[in-house]
C-alpha cells in the first residue's frame, strides 16, 4: 500500500538549507498495524505529511496504492485525502456544540450522500470506534477525552478509506484513556483489517503496534517486527 524510495525533505531558512528527511525508504502493508516513532524533530511530523498527501517531499518516491503521487493532480490527491486516508489529529478537530452523529457525519454531507445513508453509515462507525449508542445524539462538548477521540477516529472511518493516519493520537489523553483509544485501533485492525499508522514520541504507544519503524534526524533507525506487542 504504501511504498517510500528514497524520499527527501528539505526545507530553505534563508541562505540554509535544513533536510527534514534523508532518503528514507521503506514499504507498509495493506492490513498492517505501524508505529512510526520517532522523538520531538526526528522529521516524522513531516513524514506524515508526505504520506497523507499533504505534502511532497523534494526527491524520492511516494507510492499509494501503486501510484505515483508525484503524477496525481491536484482533484486526484484532494480524492486520495478525502477518500483513502483517515486523518485522527492529537488536536481531535470536532465542531463543538454539534452532535457526535453530526460530526461524524459531516464529510457524508460535504459529499451529497443522502441524509439516510448517512446517518446509517456514521452509526455503523461509531459503533466500530467503541462509541456508546447513549452518546451518539450528545454535544461534543459534553464528552469525555476519549469518547471524544474515538468520535475523531469514527469520523475517520466514515469513507471506508485504505488508510487510518494517527499523529499522537493519545497525547492530550492520561494513560488510562489513551489505552481506550489504543485499543480501539488495535480492535479496528485485527477485526476489520484496518492499515494503521500510528506517530509517536512516546516508546509506551508504539509498543501497542506490530512493527515499529525509529526515525531519527529525518533517517532511518530502525524498522523492527514487534514481537512483545502490548495487547490491550
Amino acid at each position: 500500500m504504501i511504498d517510500l524510495q528514497k524520499i527527501t525533505k528539505t526545507y530553505k531558512t534563508g541562505e540554509v538549507d535544513f533536510q527534514a528527511l534523508k532518503e528514507l525508504s521503506f514499504e507498509i502493508k495493506e492490513g498492517e498495524f505501524v508505529a512510526i516513532m520517532g522523538p520531538s524533530g526526528s522529521g516524522k511530523s513531516t513524514l506524515m505529511h508526505i504520506i497523507g498527501a499533504l505534502d511532497t517531499p523534494t526527491s524520492g518516491k511516494y507510492f499509494f496504492d501503486g501510484k505515483d503521487v508525484s503524477e496525481l493532480s491536484d482533484d486526484e490527491l484532494a480524492d486520495v485525502r478525502k477518500n483513502k486516508i483517515g486523518f485522527v489529529f492529537q488536536s481531535f478537530n470536532l465542531l463543538p456544540r454539534t452532535t457526535v452523529l453530526r460530526n461524524v457525519m459531516l464529510p457524508l454531507i460535504y459529499n451529497e450522500v443522502e441524509e439516510g445513508e448517512r446517518e446509517e453509515r456514521a452509526q455503523k462507525v461509531l459503533k466500530s470506534a467503541g462509541m456508546d449508542e447513549g452518546h451518539f445524539y450528545h454535544l461534543s462538548n459534553q464528552l469525555s477525552g476519549g469518547q471524544i477521540q474515538r468520535v475523531a477516529i469514527a469520523r475517520a472511518l466514515i469513507n471506508n478509506p485504505a488508510l487510518i493516519l494517527a499523529d499522537e493520537p493519545t497525547g492530550n489523553l492520561d494513560t488510562k484513556t489513551g489505552e481506550v483509544v489504543l485499543k480501539t485501533f488495535q480492535e479496528l485492525n485485527k477485526n476489520e483489517g484496518r492499515t494503521i499508522i500510528l506517530i509517536t514520541h512516546e516508546h509506551d504507544v508504539a509498543e501497542c503496534a506490530e512493527r515499529i519503524i525509529q526515525i531519527k534526524d529525518g533517517g532511518l533507525v530502525s524498522d523492527l517486527r514487534n514481537y512483545k506487542r502490548k495487547i490491550l
